[in-house]
């Protein structure tokens, strides 16, 4: 690119180096639909935050690590019909780890073998931990009695600190409807662990 820079009556003229625009990150989202190693890069730069948003919805680092592959070879799959913007594909990367999560919990019973997990594994705590294990435990009981899309938004909002509009974007819904459903979520959340507490207290 030639650019034309004219200084007291001196005309100059200075070759910017474009490729130094190619680590831009729309750039890579267009050049990955056909080049392998920018998609590699795409990778790279997003699989760190797909893999904790599993984690944040399966407690199971290793589980979470199998559904981040089954995100990515969709997104392989799919990346070429992708049209967007950088904040558009963030979207659409947690839209396709959303249906892949909730499609791992439904095919796998996850619900049941979890919350027996997280019995075990509190039980088996060293005396010091056991109060913080048993308030975990009570919290992913708390977590995944919540319908899969009250899941979704809290995790979304709270531990990938995404906003309402970028929610309602992952979630093809409106802000408004996104900010509804979390509170009724919240709501539901915060009802189900005091119930908890409150009858470990009275066993106690």
């Amino acid at each position: 690119m030639v650019m034309i820079v004219e200084t007291c009556n001196l005309r100059r003229v200075i070759r910017v180096d474009s490729s130094s625009k190619e680590t831009d990150e729309n750039l890579l989202i267009a050049r990955a639909r056909d080049d392998s190693a920018a998609f590699v890069r795409l990778y790279r730069n997003h699989y760190d935050a797909v893999f904790r948003y599993c984690v944040h919805r399966l407690f199971e680092r290793h589980i979470a690590e199998d559904v981040t592959s089954e995100v990515f070879l969709k997104v392989v799959e799919k990346i070429h019909s992708f049209k967007g913007d950088e904040m558009q594909f963030r979207c659409w990367l947690y839209r396709i780890a959303t249906n892949a999560v909730n499609n791992h919990l439904r095919r796998t019973s996850r619900r049941n073998r979890i919350l027996k997990l997280a019995h075990e594994q509190a039980g088996s705590q060293v005396a010091e931990c056991e109060e913080s294990a048993e308030k975990l435990t009570v919290l992913k009981e708390a977590v995944f009695s919540l319908r899969p899309r009250y899941q979704t938004i809290i995790t979304l909002r709270f531990f990938e600190n995404l906003k309402l509009t970028e929610i309602a974007e992952v979630l093809g819904s409106s802000p408004g409807t996104v900010r509804s459903q979390l509170t009724r979520a919240l709501a539901k959340l915060r009802k189900v662990l005091d119930t908890e507490f409150t009858e470990k207290s009275e066993v106690n």
